[in-house]
């Protein structure tokens, strides 16, 4: 019996890795993004599926380690300073979307005709969004160090401290029973748990891991990175808060400890895997028979709650200047409900507050919010065009005569530009980045907007008359083409362009521009001969090695210029192992017996 419940076991553990691997890949080449992958193979598995999990919630609570443990990886980014200077964010712009969002969803849960303590706690367990589908996005999309991301952060975290007095009010509405503590107790036990949190990450946890690394044991380490982790998680869950916002809190304590990014190369591992169980559990919770059964009621539930949520986010983030595309984004990230929600509905039911039906129609509404919403990320991107940038202060390239053209003005062009300047030469600049042409201003440079793969651009930036046209983008494609316009164009220009690579250089000569230079070339061999007065080797002998590597370079990019990109390797010097003798031979080899009539001389050793 005990071989067959072992082998029951490893059949689920194989199931959901397997369905992971199976599943991610696939979703992410589709274009859909893991999250809907984990959704779908969590589908798939579970109850409403094959059949494999016929408990998914004791799956879900397992796995919600991934997002404590992710909120934890995302503390550590989190310095105290830095999230003090989030304080505005936190409890003015998330507490706005909170009490906002909550209203309008209260006002929806009456309309369908609930109670009003029962449409209160739909509503408000409707406006947690989930931290786990939300922080995915934003990783996947790497916004999450943006100001966007930030104020995504912000509002996660607000949210997150919402469900201590929601919790607290779930108490004071349910029905009076006799012994039950008070209905603000818990809001003293999670301040004290709070408190204690601080204090211990304050004072503890640097000695205790200063004391843990002389031991030199990484196991010990990885251990206590575990514990630091799920303990803060623990003490947060007894005090009635959420273990996700106890992780992130002992990450910020430790953001300034030196042992930082080895906690956080400790946890990355557990954390990965533990957040794609996450994931699987919810798609594993979805009962499709329910939603067929009341598929209208489910359908209904999730369009007005979603729509009614996205209406609050949109104000709320116009309300706090957001552009309308940075509104737009926050919508498709926050307008799901969250994890939290099965927190605040399972009190509700317990309570009293919610009904069996209204529970099962509540979680099915949070669960394919949660679904749809990496669609709504993968539509925004896909059909939403992107956001005009203000050309406030800027000036558009028009009537400019300089002797030479610079076309982009990032690290290489500005660089470029000094020889000209130096010289008294007048240079026309044109570049498509805002905020680089406002930053390039306070540094003492007249910077045009103006892009130069479009031939009315080029007039207007003086290219019928400049003697020589600088190409210093950093894209390959867009030189190509600025290249091709301007030989077209402006025949009499000399054209100066920036490679960004090897290739890209053979493309150029055969273009034949005037000269190309690869972005990284020069600088590697003043690097390398550095390092070889470094090491002390004589100057004569450093230029003499410099030589010959230029020349070794110029004839083996001939030679692929005449050919192709594997041309001329052997003209490279390699650091793999060359195949010898163990010993050197005393004496010359001699060929015994008859030598075969095609083996000439020269082939005899």
């Amino acid at each position: 019996m005990a071989v067959e419940g072992l082998t029951g076991d490893l059949v689920k553990v194989v199931a959901l890795l397997g369905a992971g691997v199976v599943a991610v890949p696939i979703f992410r080449r589709l274009g859909l993004g893991s999250v809907l992958g984990y959704f779908s193979a969590g589908i798939v598995i579970g109850p409403s599926g094959l059949g494999l999990f016929s408990n998914p919630e004791a799956v879900l609570h397992v796995a919600e380690l991934g997002v404590v443990m992710f909120l934890f990886i995302i503390g550590l980014e989190m310095q105290p300073s830095r999230l003090w200077k989030l304080r505005g964010e936190i409890f003015g712009l998330g507490a706005a979307q909170v009490c906002l969002c909550g209203a309008l969803l209260t006002g929806v849960g009456l309309l369908a005709g609930l109670s009003l303590p029962a449409a209160f706690v739909a509503g408000m367990g409707f406006v947690l969004s989930s931290t786990a589908v939300v922080m995915q996005m934003l990783n996947e999309r790497g916004e999450t160090s943006t100001p966007q991301g930030q104020q995504a952060v912000s509002i996660l975290l607000l949210e997150d401290l919402a469900i201590v007095p929601l919790l607290a009010i779930v108490a004071v509405l349910a029905p009076a029973k006799a012994g039950t503590t008070g209905g603000w107790m818990p809001l003293l036990i999670g301040a004290a748990c709070l408190v204690g949190l601080v204090v211990a990450g304050r004072w503890l946890l640097n000695p205790m891991f200063r004391l843990l690394a002389a031991s030199q044991a990484r196991e010990v380490m990885t251990a206590a990175a575990l514990l630091v982790v799920l303990g803060a998680a623990l003490v947060m869950q007894l005090g009635g808060l959420s273990m996700a916002m106890g992780a992130f809190l002992a990450g910020v304590l430790l953001s300034e400890s030196s042992f930082r990014h080895q906690l956080e190369a400790d946890i990355e591992p557990f954390r990965g895997i533990l957040l794609g169980l996450f994931f699987l559990a919810v798609g594993m919770s979805l009962d499709l028979g329910m939603i067929a059964q009341q598929w209208q009621l489910v359908l209904f539930a999730v369009i007005a709650f979603m729509a009614v949520k996205a209406t609050g986010i949109f104000i709320v983030a116009k309300l706090f200047r957001s552009s309308t595309r940075d509104a737009i984004t926050r919508v498709a990230l926050f307008s799901q409900g969250g994890e939290f929600a099965f927190v605040l509905y399972a009190a509700a039911a317990s309570a009293g507050i919610f009904d069996a039906q209204v529970n099962a129609v509540a979680s099915a509404t949070v669960i394919l919010s949660m679904a749809l919403t990496p669609l709504l990320v993968i539509a925004l991107d896909r059909f939403l065009p992107p956001e005009q940038e203000s050309l406030d202060g800027i000036d558009v390239a028009d009537g400019l005569q300089g002797r030479a053209l610079i076309i982009g003005f990032g690290r290489f062009g500005q660089v470029a530009s000094q020889a000209l300047l130096a010289r008294g030469f007048s240079v026309s600049i044109i570049e498509v980045d805002v905020e680089l042409i406002r930053a390039a201003a306070d540094f003492g440079f007249k910077v045009h907007y103006g892009d130069g793969t479009r031939r009315e651009i080029l007039q207007a930036s003086g290219a019928e008359r400049a003697e020589a046209i600088l190409i210093c983008v950093e894209s390959r494609v867009t030189a190509n083409r600025i290249v091709g316009l301007a030989q077209a164009e402006f025949p009499h220009a000399k054209l100066f362009v920036r490679a960004y690579d090897r290739g890209h250089a053979m493309d150029l000569i055969r273009a034949n521009v005037d000269y190309q230079i690869r972005e990284t070339f020069e600088s590697a061999m003043v690097f390398g001969a550095a390092v070889l007065r470094g090491m002390g080797v004589p100057e004569d002998e450093v230029a003499e090695i410099a030589e010959d590597v230029r020349r070794r370079d110029d004839e083996r990019l001939d030679l692929q210029v005449a050919s192709d990109i594997h041309a001329g390797n052997d003209l490279i010097r390699g650091n793999a192992p060359v195949p010898a003798p163990l010993t050197k031979p005393k004496a010359p080899g001699k060929v015994h017996g008859n030598v075969p009539d095609d083996l000439s001389e020269e082939r005899v050793p």
